[in-house]
């Protein structure tokens, strides 16, 4: 227990450090030009800290100095098929719900604007994207002139904006103060009680459960599980309508609406105190034993002969490469982003490459970052005459 940090969504001090990793790269999808630059790029720690009084997990030692996010930081998912299908049947569902036709739409951390072009499209909706990352040159919807696209972080200045649907995607785990910015938005909502509120984060309960260290890394400060999100909304003055998981539970949904927190009902699994406090010190005493499980498959790999890659260079990518240490048993990463290739991964410098590659590399094994691509991974083997074997990153 440390009193030494306090819990940016509630304020107390109990906070347990349970997780610690040193020099890890600051960036994991900031396109990396050179090797050079990718293997020397700036890193910093993470303590990762278990508020024993609401739940919140947090990096105690971010530092939100370090970040970049430019036109540089190449997020987006929207050139695979499986998360595009996802994407597409949950706007359609918020849609639906929600009744967003003719409606404006706020988007905060909208990356390169497919989703908020998406309601835009589907729902004839009229839409303002907040995010420094954004490209206009990519956006080539027809629907485009309909949408205000702010290349700056969503903050105070803005409030004067508003929206019928706001919207906040896979953005609220990048934010420390996680309280002060959800009050942020709360404030820009004082006289639209009607106004719904849309967040989607990832989902800490699997990383735990699932010894998953490949899914922390640096621009995650804050982790959530279904019971601290609801809480955090609730304390700063927001009445939940729905709690969900999607996307293989990989993903948390909360919807809200402005009230004063009091709402009684709770949904299920959101009172997880208790079992979340149980799935934070499993992870603590088991997730170096997953890290050996994993280094000596690496020494197994090494000494078949065999060739393989890694499938995916997004953050999980990197965070597995850099917690593993690995130098020259993998040559190549692969990614189905074209904006990716011929750049380089953070911390360890390995090249990415796109799937045509692998046609002249064969690889004898191909490691994927994400079990639920699996299934269109194997489609584009198999396309390309490939007999690459597919190991998961949770197999080990």
């Amino acid at each position: 227990m440390s009193a030494d940090y306090i819990c940016s969504t509630c304020g107390a001090h109990d906070i347990s450090i349970f997780c610690e990793m040193k020099n890890v790269p600051v960036h994991s999808v900031l396109l990396m030009p050179s090797r050079e630059i990718a293997v020397n790029y700036p890193k910093g720690d993470i303590a990762l800290g278990f508020c024993q009084n609401c739940g919140f997990i947090s990096n105690v030692v971010f530092d939100p100095r370090m970040h970049e996010y430019s036109s540089r930081y190449e997020e987006t998912q929207g050139f695979s098929p499986t998360f595009n299908t996802f994407h597409r049947n949950l706007a359609n569902q918020l849609i639906h719900r929600h009744n967003l036709h003719n409606k404006d739409i706020i988007e905060i951390g909208c990356g390169k604007g497919e989703f908020l072009t998406m309601l835009c499209e589907l729902g004839e909706n009229r839409g303002v994207g907040f995010d420094p990352s954004y490209i206009s040159e990519r956006n080539q919807s027809e629907v485009r002139d309909r949408i205000t696209f702010i290349r700056d972080f969503y903050s105070e200045k803005y409030a004067s904006y508003h929206g019928d649907f706001i919207c906040c995607k896979m953005t609220l785990e990048h934010i420390h103060l996680t309280a002060d910015f959800v009050r942020t938005v709360r404030r820009s909502l004082e006289n639209q009680q009607d106004t719904v509120v849309f967040f989607q984060v990832p989902d800490v309960i699997p990383i735990l459960r699932g010894l998953g260290f490949w899914d922390i890394y640096y621009e995650h400060c804050s982790y959530f599980s279904r019971g601290s999100l609801a809480r955090l909304f609730r304390m700063c003055g927001f009445d939940v309508i729905n709690l969900a998981r999607d996307y293989n539970d990989q993903y948390l949904m909360i919807e809200a609406r402005p009230g004063n927190g009091a709402n009684g009902t709770l949904f299920r699994d959101e009172d997880d105190f208790e079992e979340l406090s149980k799935d934070v010190l499993y992870f603590s005493q088991n997730y170096r034993k997953r890290l050996d499980r994993w280094r000596y498959k690496f020494k197994e790999i090494k000494q078949s002969g065999k060739r393989a890659v890694i499938w995916g260079s997004g953050s999980k990518g990197v965070t597995f490469l850099t917690s593993l240490n690995i130098t020259d048993e993998i040559e190549f990463v692969v990614d189905i982003n074209p904006y990716k290739h011929g750049m380089y991964m953070p911390g360890t410098g390995h090249k990415i490459v796109g799937p045509v590659f692998l046609q002249e590399y064969k690889p004898d094994i191909a490691i994927v970052m994400n079990p639920i691509y699996c299934e269109e991974i194997q489609h584009d083997l198999q396309r390309r005459g490939l007999a690459t074997e597919l190991i998961t990153v949770e197999s080990e």
